[in-house]
């Protein structure tokens, strides 16, 4: 995230003069002290007033500032220690404090922090069955529920009545070719087998 600045021109147009961008600054993160020299150089030295102490806080506060030369100097920013802004000024003196501008600096408390539920990022997954459990059948519909029986009774059927009508129609040829009293009487013993065998079947 981009600092807050602040710009003060040293020397621009005569000796021993400060010129500042801004007359005030709020702000809840670290900010910075743009030095520009201009026609001569020049000893800048930057210090914080007020109830800033703690909050807010430069390392480094005196400066040589060479003509056309920019310096930044930095200004540490803790707003996490606060509850409510903190209000102070940012002093620059130049020329061993024949010129020096002050600057409303507010501190402000930074915004709060927003809690994420962990369990929100990660997805669904279907329950997994344990060692010991059986799979869950799959549903079936009861049109199919009710016909299933049904139609596996009515394909065995199917299959004996086609097996019978085919010994049925063997024996009735093999009676035809052989003849004689005896072949009818297997005919007759295998189509009352036939007929028995259907009716214990349809029970």
């Amino acid at each position: 995230m981009r600092h807050a600045e602040i710009t003060v021109h040293v020397n621009r147009g005569s000796a021993n003069t400060l010129e500042a961008s801004v007359e005030s600054l709020e702000t809840h993160r670290d900010a910075a002290v743009v030095l520009r020299g201009h026609e001569r150089p020049a000893h800048v030295h930057c210090r914080l007033d007020g109830d800033l102490d703690g909050v807010a806080r430069i390392d480094g506060p005196n400066y040589y500032v060479e003509p056309d030369e920019v310096i930044g100097v930095p200004i540490a920013v803790d707003a996490d220690r606060i509850d409510e802004p903190q209000t102070g000024e940012l002093e620059v003196v130049t020329g061993y404090g024949a010129e020096s501008i002050a600057i409303d600096l507010t501190i402000t408390p930074g915004p709060p922090s927003v809690d994420v539920d962990e369990s929100l990022s990660k997805p669904n997954r279907p329950h997994a069955a344990s060692d010991g459990d059986e799979p869950s059948p799959k549903p079936q519909s009861p049109l199919v529920d009710r016909l299933g029986p049904r139609l596996d009774l009515e394909t065995s059927t199917v299959a004996v009545v086609v097996l019978a009508a085919l010994a049925l129609a063997i024996a009735t040829a093999t009676a035809a070719t052989v003849g004689g009293p005896i072949t009818m009487v297997g005919l007759a013993i295998v189509a009352g087998g036939l007929v028995v065998a259907l009716w214990l079947l349809l029970q």
